[in-house]
């Protein structure tokens, strides 16, 4: 069961969660440099960034979400103190990073035709499969570092890639301000040159962090034995990864969705719908690092055979982003005029804005709460609930609902936006009752290899 946390247990999750919330954060800004850039170049080169974007993540978030099972897998080799864990875990991550970026490559080349196919307007579809194919390249390093990302916070080493960030979000302005301008005899290259600017960018994060790491991380990822290769303990860490990747695919589809249909409502709607998800987007920052922090602890205390510490640090999770999120909440219900007056005073923007930003204060809390709550699950190996939520939620409840009362009510574009609170109280509910019965339940350390003997279960008594 879960009960109130310790003091010690808050300040535990919270002095792992701020930096990783820093890292979020940061990796957020360089899209938002992206996106100040070209839009210095013309309204089409900003519609080709966004929607180029759009798809390399469509494509990038499921190999990222199959990485995300070193979460529990490396925490919970950390807890028991499992050097040997910790190798295998991470060379076989770095092993599945080359893998998916390879299985990549076909999506991200064959995207002009495919974008085509959605009636995209003809000047954006060439700069937009430009920005993909320049993007491209980076893909395998954006993986690669996804990898020694997540092992290093699971090892609570994260201060080297707050570091990181700061260096990538450096280069990355100064690789736009050549490359989309042509400064310094280079040709001004536009949307394709914001494009180059995140392949180059994800590679220097990439070579940095291991450039900084290696003098601790080095003997982790040597000497690589044949035992990486092997095929079932590379299945099992699928089984764990291919649902966290199909939820996060889930998820960005559905969000995706809303803001296709929310062009088919006109240009005021969905530029006030940009308004309202940019700042949902930004506060959603803290609850996500709050559930990557709770996924390394609940790891780390199933490692170390802690039931005590793995139920509290849980409920530090959920107090912690469902906190949060309840300020912002509040903040966005008291004053939806005054946030949406710092991105426009565009009077038909401005009305659809200031509709939808309570909306989204309602949801912000439902959103943390299923966020940290899918972060606990993981740390415990149950990554299949959440794929399930989400599945559910957002295609059989949120998204009927929210075109129902979007096109059979009055209530157009808000409507839209009440199924995604649907989906997310739905999901939300789902999933803390499924931590609330999985901390009653004996907890096992993941075993990836057969010859590796697992510490006796952790009961919850």
């Amino acid at each position: 069961m879960l009960r109130i946390p310790s003091s010690w247990q808050l300040r535990s999750l919270i002095r792992l969660a701020l930096p990783i919330v820093a890292v979020q954060v940061g990796l957020m800004m360089m899209g938002v440099v992206d996106t100040l850039m070209v839009g210095r170049v013309s309204a089409a080169a900003l519609a080709a960034v966004a929607l180029g974007n759009i798809y390399f993540f469509c494509v990038a978030i499921f190999a990222m979400g199959v990485l995300i099972s070193l979460d529990p897998i490396i925490s919970q080799a950390v807890g028991a103190r499992d050097d040997r864990a910790i190798a295998r875990g991470l060379q076989r991550g770095l092993l599945l990073a080359v893998i998916l970026a390879v299985s990549s490559l076909v999506p991200l080349l064959v995207v002009e035709p495919f974008i085509t196919l959605l009636r995209q307007p003809a000047d954006v579809v060439p700069m937009a499969a430009g920005y993909v194919h320049a993007a491209t390249p980076g893909i395998l390093a954006l993986l690669c570092f996804v990898v020694l990302r997540h092992t290093l916070q699971a090892m609570d080493r994260v201060r080297p890639i707050v570091l990181t960030i700061i260096l990538g979000n450096l280069v990355n302005v100064a690789l736009n301000w050549v490359l989309v301008f042509g400064r310094f005899g280079f040709p001004a290259l536009g949307p394709v040159g914001t494009g180059w600017a995140s392949s180059l960018s994800r590679w220097t994060m990439l070579v940095t962090l291991v450039l900084v790491t290696l003098p601790h991380m080095g003997r982790y990822l040597r000497p690589a034995g044949r035992e990486v290769l092997r095929l079932r303990p590379l299945g099992r860490m699928l089984r764990l990864g291919l649902p966290v990747g199909a939820q996060l695919e889930l998820q960005l589809g559905a969000f995706a969705a809303v803001a296709v249909v929310m062009g088919w409502l006109g240009t005021a709607e969905m530029a006030g719908h940009q308004i309202a998800i940019n700042l949902a987007s930004l506060t959603f920052m803290v609850p996500l690092g709050v559930a990557q922090a709770a996924s390394v602890r609940v790891g780390q205390a199933i490692g170390r055979q802690s039931p005590a510490t793995a139920r509290g640090s849980a409920t530090a999770a959920l107090f912690s982003g469902g906190a949060f999120m309840s300020l912002t909440a509040l903040t966005f219900i008291a004053l939806p005029g005054a946030l949406t007056a710092l991105y426009t005073s565009e009077p038909a923007v401005v009305l659809v804005a200031v509709a939808l930003i309570p909306v989204a204060g309602v949801f912000q809390v439902f959103d943390g709460l299923q966020v940290v709550a899918s972060g606990v699950l993981r740390g415990v190996g149950d990554t299949m609930a959440p794929f399930v939520a989400n599945l559910v939620a957002f295609w059989a409840i949120g998204m009927p609902a929210g075109l129902y009362l979007c096109f059979r009510t009055p209530a157009g574009a808000v409507g839209l936006w009440w199924g995604l609170v649907a989906a997310l109280a739905v999901s939300s509910v789902f999933l803390v009752a499924r931590v609330r019965a999985t901390m009653r339940r004996d907890l096992r350390r993941i075993m990836i290899d057969d010859d590796m003997t697992g510490p006796p279960a952790l009961t919850a008594a």
